[in-house]
C-alpha cells in the first residue's frame, strides 16, 4: 500500500494540512498567553526537532517504501519546529518595527530582510546540514523535501515583498504584527510567472522520475516530492486567486488575539 503513488500523495496532502493547522493552533494559543508561553511552546517542541534530525539520518539506513516516508516526515518535523519558532516571534530578525510609508525600495527590502534574517539563515543552515549529513548515502528524501520547502518559501516571500493580490494576516500573532507593513498588495509582479513556471517544472521533473522509478522506495519518495511540490505551487496560486484558502484551518483555531491599532495597517484586511 505504501508504494501506491496515490496513497503517498494523500499522505503528503494530509501532512501539509494537519501540520500547518497544528502549528497555527499552537502559535495562537501561545499568543493568547504572552511571550513566556511562546518560549515554553518552542522549548517543549524541541523533541520533535530532535526526532526529525534522527529520522533524517536514520532514513539512509532503511530500505523499502518506509524509508522515503521516514525522510519526508523527518523533514516536516524539522521544518515545523523552525516555523513554530518564527511564528511565535522567538527566531525572526533584528528588525521588529513596522516599515514607514513611502520609503525607497532598497530601504524597504533591507527592512523586510531584517524582519526575517535569523529565520532565513537558520533555514539555509539546516538545509546545508541535511546535505552534509546525507550526501554520502545516495538519494535522501529528507534533504529533497526540505529543499522543496526551502526554495518554495523563498519564492513565496519574494512574491509577498514584490506584491500579490491576496495574502492572509489573520493567522499572524501579535509578535509579528509589524510584518504586513513590509509587503505590498498588487495584481501581479514580475517574479510570479517565473515562480509558477519553476514550480510546475519541478512537479514535472518529480513525475518523470516517478515514471522511471526503479524500486518501491523511489516510487513512494518521488510521489511524495511531486505532491508536496504541487502543494507549494497551489499555495502560490492562492496568493493571486480570490479563494478562501484560510477556511482550511480557521475552523480548528481558537479566536485570534486583538492586534492594537498602532501596529495595524489598512492592508491588514488583505493578509500578510
Amino acid at each position: 500500500m505504501l508504494t501506491d503513488p496515490w496513497i503517498a500523495a494523500l499522505v503528503a496532502l494530509f501532512a501539509w494540512w494537519f501540520s500547518t493547522g497544528a502549528i497555527l493552533c499552537l502559535v495562537r494559543l501561545a499568543d493568547h498567553r504572552g511571550p513566556g508561553a511562546a518560549r515554553v511552546a518552542v522549548i517543549l517542541c524541541l523533541p520533535f526537532l530532535a526526532l526529525g534530525v534522527w529520522g533524517a539520518v536514520a532514513e539512509t539506513g532503511l530500505s523499502g517504501a518506509v524509508a522515503p516516508y521516514v525522510g519526508f516526515g523527518s523533514a516536516l518535523l524539522i521544518w515545523g519546529w523552525i516555523e513554530l519558532a518564527f511564528l511565535t516571534g522567538i527566531i525572526t530578525g533584528p528588525n521588529v518595527h513596522r516599515c514607514p510609508d513611502r520609503v525607497p525600495e532598497w530601504e524597504r527590502f533591507l527592512r523586510a530582510w531584517g524582519t526575517i534574517a535569523y529565520h532565513e539563515m537558520l533555514l539555509a543552515g539546516t538545509l546545508a546540514a541535511l546535505w552534509l549529513l546525507t550526501r554520502s548515502e545516495g538519494l535522501s528524501f529528507a534533504f529533497w523535501t526540505f529543499a522543496v520547502l526551502f526554495f518554495a518559501r523563498i519564492s513565496a516571500k519574494l512574491n509577498l515583498f514584490l506584491g500579490v493580490r491576496k495574502v492572509n494576516t489573520e493567522f499572524l500573532p501579535s509578535a509579528l504584527a509589524h510584518l504586513p507593513s513590509h509587503f505590498r498588495i498588487a495584481a501581479m509582479n514580475w517574479l510570479f510567472p517565473m515562480s509558477i513556471t519553476a514550480l510546475s517544472f519541478a512537479v514535472a521533473c518529480w513525475l518523470e522520475r516517478l515514471a522511471g522509478a526503479a524500486n518501491p522506495a523511489e516510487v513512494a519518495g518521488f510521489a511524495l516530492l511531486a505532491a508536496i511540490t504541487a502543494l507549494a505551487l497551489l499555495e502560490h496560486w492562492f496568493m493571486v486567486l480570490p479563494l478562501p484558502d484560510e477556511k482550511l484551518w480557521r475552523w480548528m483555531l481558537p479566536a485570534p488575539k486583538e492586534i492594537t491599532q498602532k501596529n495595524a495597517r489598512p492592508e491588514d484586511a488583505h493578509g500578510l
